[in-house]
């Protein structure tokens, strides 16, 4: 997983509101939340905090980008859906999940399969980690990335 001091991986990818490139983010402070699956109830509590919390992270000058598997035309029912205000980014084949070290192999009722590691990270304008969070609980952790991108 990525740690604080890290360069960030750029990227370039479909998002619910069109391409969305790392390039066009350098000197912004920016959050990259990856989370599992589209429109499941963890995933959608978590995405919703962010969405509530938005004008908050505006004011502190940090934008928000969700990150999972499957395609644009997914994100952008799951915004419509939930009236996200920011990007979902369509990490399709998991690369963005690679570099940042949360495709990761996981375990259901005895069946292994690989799939994202719920984290967040605040990627600093010198496009470095700042902070990461990784084994997120979906209910009040965009409050808790608020409160320390706050201190």
């Amino acid at each position: 997983m990525m740690k604080i001091g890290d360069t960030a991986p750029e990227f370039a990818l479909e998002s619910s509101v069109g391409p969305v490139r790392s390039a066009d983010l350098h000197g912004q402070r920016y959050v990259l939340f990856f989370y599992p699956k589209d429109d499941t109830s963890g995933c959608t509590a978590e995405a919703c905090g962010f969405r509530d919390n938005l004008a908050a992270f505006d004011a502190a000058g940090v934008r928000v980008f969700g990150v999972s598997i499957l395609d644009a035309k997914s994100k952008l029912r799951f915004a419509n859906k939930y009236g996200f205000n920011f990007p979902l980014l369509a990490d399709v084949d998991h690369t963005l999940a690679e570099r940042y070290g949360v495709w990761i192999e996981k375990s259901m009722y005895g069946k292994k399969y690989m799939g994202i590691q719920r984290s967040t990270f605040v990627v600093g304008a010198d496009g470095c980690v700042e902070q990461a969070w990784e084994k997120v609980k979906p209910e009040g952790h965009a409050e808790e990335v608020l409160v320390w991108i706050r201190k």
